[in-house]
């Protein structure tokens, strides 16, 4: 938190079916490498719309006289069912008060009892 003393904002949008159709209840796991550790920011599961909205991230402070390359930090996203082993993961790059948004596309899960037309 110190070296990143910045904040980002994070959005993740989880849907099936060509994105017509929003995944509720997928766990999210958003995580980053801190001196060898894996420091967890967020474990929860989508809303009923398979939103997650403003996660706020530290993020490395913008350096005005950095014209070349922004400080950025990255951060992976695990993406899967409750009732599944099986997890996607996803990196995404945070900056500081920048609002970033992460889309996660899945197959249906053949456990699930609330997929569309059961």
């Amino acid at each position: 938190m110190n070296i990143n003393s910045g904040k980002g904002n994070l959005k993740i949008r989880a849907t099936t079916a060509s994105e017509a159709l929003p995944i509720s209840n997928l766990k999210i796991v958003v995580s980053t490498i801190v001196d060898n550790y894996k420091i967890i920011f967020f474990d929860g599961v989508t809303d009923s719309s398979g939103m997650i909205t403003n996660l706020s991230l530290p993020a490395p402070v913008i350096d005005a006289d950095n014209l070349i390359v922004p400080n950025t930090i990255t951060y992976e996203i695990e993406a899967g069912y409750l009732d599944d082993n099986i997890t996607r993961k996803f990196n995404i790059n945070m900056y500081d008060g920048i609002c970033a948004v992460q889309n996660i596309t899945l197959i249906p899960s053949s456990k699930r009892d609330d997929v569309y037309g059961s």
